[in-house]
């Protein structure tokens, strides 16, 4: 039955191609959605969706209703998207694997470097607009781009046909899921050198350790940067949590809004840091030096009654050798 499935699903496809085909003779727009073919295996229904996801920001373009027109929405969908369709290939492809090492080989294949080198290999790169004066330029824009793709083919086509060009198309041709899952990716080394060159400060601090169900120590783990929680992991060891942690943080630092959140508390520490420190009152020093000689020592001696007074009433119940409280040495 799932092999009749699979024939008919392939059958359909090639239909659904076959009438874009004819369609896209009577097209003025042919040319673009021939290259977008190259690179989908198939033709775009949408193709306005494919062409925003390659917008950058710095491009300050505008719809008629003057909304910004660029690739972020769509690149906050396909991450989701992603997640998922990586998730559901990796899950099926090693079976018996712990959550821990499906959950770092997933990472391995959506993290931004990954990305970025995919964009580059089905050429992305060169489709992509952006203002020249955008200094994120061969950092995380192509990636960013790839992710904003896939969030348009699952619009445009849905999610099977979304996992199809997963598979088909770029795992199949530029990854391998066996190697890649051996590779070793030191997220907590990441996240200090991005801290390290932006100035930020960043604790990994363990706040819960319990048992799984079979009675295997679990640690949970969070990262805070400038006092901020970045991310939460857990693992079966103190390591492993910190790398998941160190993961979600890295994820978590490209938000600008959180950027935004840890510079504002940054400065507000900064602030309270360098106000100076109010000094003591001497004014009762100068009354002092001001009294005459006869006041001073009226008043000293009675500063010195009222201390001596003090003295004699013991503050505390042992010290009278005849409490009940006192303690012998």
């Amino acid at each position: 039955m799932r092999a009749l499935s699979s024939r008919n699903t392939l059958s359909n496809i090639v239909l659904r191609n076959q009438i874009d085909k004819i369609r896209l003779l009577f097209r003025k727009d042919r040319e673009s959605y021939l290259c977008f073919y190259q690179i989908l295996g198939f033709y775009p229904r949408n193709i306005q969706l494919y062409e925003q996801a390659l917008l950058h920001k710095s491009t300050s373009l505008r719809s008629e209703k003057g909304r910004p027109l660029n690739n972020e929405r769509l690149e906050f969908l396909g991450d989701a998207i992603l997640d998922a369709i990586v998730g559901d290939i990796v899950y099926k492809r090693f079976e018996g694997k712990r959550e821990g090492f499906l959950t770092n080989t997933r990472s391995k294949i959506v993290q931004r470097e990954t990305l970025n080198k995919l964009a580059v290999e089905i050429g992305l790169d060169k489709l992509i607009k952006y203002s020249t004066r955008s200094s994120s330029h061969n950092s995380y824009m192509y990636g960013n781009a790839f992710e904003a793709f896939i969030g348009a083919i699952y619009l445009d086509q849905g999610y099977e046909r979304c996992k199809q060009f997963m598979e088909q198309r770029i795992i199949n041709r530029y990854i391998d899921l066996d190697k890649i899952s051996r590779k070793e990716v030191n997220f907590k080394s990441k996240l200090i050198e991005w801290s390290q060159k932006s100035k930020m400060e960043v604790s990994f601090e363990l706040i819960e350790q319990f048992l799984d169900q079979d009675s295997n120590p679990v640690f949970q783990t969070e990262v805070r940067i400038e006092g901020l929680p970045a991310g939460t992991g857990t693992g079966y060891s103190k390591k492993e949590s910190q790398q998941n942690a160190a993961q979600m943080a890295i994820k978590k630092v490209k938000d600008p809004t959180f950027i935004t959140t840890i510079n504002e508390t940054k400065e507000q520490q900064t602030a309270i840091t360098d106000e100076p420190e109010t000094e003591p009152d001497t004014a009762p020093e100068m009354e002092i030096e001001n009294m005459s000689e006869e006041n001073q020592s009226v008043n000293g001696e009675v500063a010195i009654a009222e201390v001596s007074s003090e003295s004699n009433q013991s503050k505390f119940p042992y010290d009278d050798p005849e409490s009940p409280d006192r303690v012998l040495l």
